[in-house]
């Protein structure tokens, strides 16, 4: 009870409980929970840890179309592959569909697939999107990751963007001179072919001149020591907590 109170503690203040939790320490907890889950073999366990999950998800604060948002395209895969092994595999039949038939084992095997999948994702989303992409990626650079993988990050994300625009202006700049996409033709996947072409070519003229002025700005030399502020003490008793309860789910999966 005390453990549990001196993590609601360091809960206190704006925000939803878990982007109050420091980065530091909630990166880690996501891959302790990540591994913890993809462990799991039972499908006892199933309940309990999508029961974690929505724990979590209800900690961040996020609506739930968000959720139901992110997870519409994976979720096509996942089903396919979970239909794939409820149909496909196994010897104890259970229900007969006419020449296809659903087995106990095949049945069990697709449950735990959409059941790890929907509690990692779950959690991955609600870990991450609890804090700008930004603050992650500094948070990673304080857990040690490569200054030249932070940079990588931090231009992608950049550019990303800056790539966007641009197909979004090509875009207008093809209908305003009469281009029209109707289907799928000759014409169109050569139009396409030249415009991801000039997409492309563009973004490495771009890339180029970057790095050289990163060069001329003295980029590749030795960067100064950084000091972090020191973790909260009741930020650590919640990492102890989500570790345990890692543990726990390992053990029972």
């Amino acid at each position: 009870m005390g453990a549990a109170n001196g993590c609601a503690s360091s809960c206190a203040g704006g925000g939803s409980p878990l982007a109050r939790w420091d980065a530091r320490l909630r990166l880690p907890a996501l891959v302790l929970l990540a591994f913890a889950f993809s462990s799991v073999k039972d499908v006892r366990a199933i309940a309990p840890m999508l029961l974690v999950a929505g724990a979590f998800w209800a900690l961040s604060g996020l609506p739930v179309r968000y959720l139901l948002h992110r997870l519409r395209y994976p979720s096509m895969l996942v089903l396919f592959f979970a239909a794939a092994l409820a149909f496909g595999s196994g010897k104890t039949v259970l229900y007969k569909l006419g020449f296809v038939s659903v087995t106990r084992e095949g049945l069990d095997a697709a449950m735990l697939v959409a059941g790890r999948f929907y509690a990692i994702l779950t959690l991955a989303i609600a870990f991450l999107s609890v804090a700008p992409l930004l603050a992650n990626i500094a948070a990673m650079q304080a857990l040690g990751l490569p200054f030249i993988m932070v940079d990588m990050a931090l231009l992608m994300v950049r550019y990303l963007e800056v790539l966007k625009q641009d197909l979004h202006n090509m875009h207008i700049s093809m209908r305003l001179r009469g281009f029209q996409n109707k289907g799928w033709s000759l014409k169109t996947v050569k139009t396409s072919a030249w415009l991801a072409a000039s997409l492309l070519l563009r973004s490495y003229e771009r890339a180029d001149g970057v790095y050289k002025a990163m060069r001329l700005r003295g980029y590749g030399q030795e960067a100064a020591t950084r000091h972090y502020p020191p973790i909260a003490a009741n930020q650590w008793l919640c990492f102890a907590l989500v570790a345990g309860l890692s543990g726990l789910v390992f053990w029972l999966g």
